[in-house]
């Protein structure tokens, strides 16, 4: 009998303290070797994310995603004034506030769980992030115009390649796991140009596709 594939939710929710695991920052060696050999996108999207949010003094962020929160408390011990951390799986979000509280930064960060589509927000914050998500979402138009709604200064977003030897493993992993949308180059332009003239910048970055779009909207 063919295994029927689980809802995006329901998968990670199961895959919760597995995923915080192979996400691991921590200067170990099997860390080091993991970000190394199969995690280099997941690293250096990190990296770049961390790094095009500067300066976080005072700024807040959405984080769309968020998992475990290694993105949104890696900013808020950095400097930033609030950071909302969004994600459907419940088991993420009490790992994510499990490891702000380790971190002190727990008054920094507040979780909301839901589906951020589906959520009425009023905020508005300086940077979002939405990492490891796209391949995952259906209607991703829909998803790009939320967030720009939502952000002043600045997006990032990460997009699986559609092309190469890995994008085919990825795909075999997934198959009976849960829905999986990958991307060329062109169709993340073609997409980003049908909401919006705004600049947007993509970077190849081993099996994903970084992209910044560039908001440049005053913070109310």
């Amino acid at each position: 009998m063919k295994r029927q594939k689980k809802s995006v939710s329901e998968f990670f929710d199961s895959y919760a303290h597995g995923f915080d695991a192979i996400y691991g920052t921590e200067n170990t060696l099997l860390n080091n070797l993991i970000n190394s050999w199969f995690r280099k996108s997941m690293k250096i999207r990190y990296l770049k994310t961390i790094e095009y949010c500067e300066p976080i003094e005072g700024k807040t962020v959405a984080d769309i995603g968020c998992g475990p929160g290694h993105y949104s408390i890696s900013l808020a011990r950095l400097g930033a004034k609030r950071v909302t951390g969004f994600d459907f799986a419940k088991s993420m979000l009490e790992i994510a506030e499990d490891n702000a509280r380790k971190c002190n930064v727990e008054e920094k960060c507040k979780w909301v769980l839901g589906d951020f589509l589906e959520m009425q927000n009023d905020k508005v914050y300086n940077y979002s992030i939405v990492m490891g998500v796209m391949e995952y979402i259906k209607d991703p138009e829909k998803l790009i115009r939320k967030v720009d709604s939502i952000t002043t200064d600045k997006a990032f977003f990460s997009f699986p390649c559609a092309t190469g030897l890995l994008a085919w493993q990825r795909k075999m992993r997934y198959r009976q796991r849960c829905e999986l949308y990958m991307y060329t180059k062109n169709q993340i332009m073609d997409l980003f140009f049908s909401i919006s003239e705004k600049r947007i910048d993509i970077e190849r970055i081993s099996r994903d596709y970084f992209v910044t779009l560039h908001v440049k909207r005053g913070l109310n």
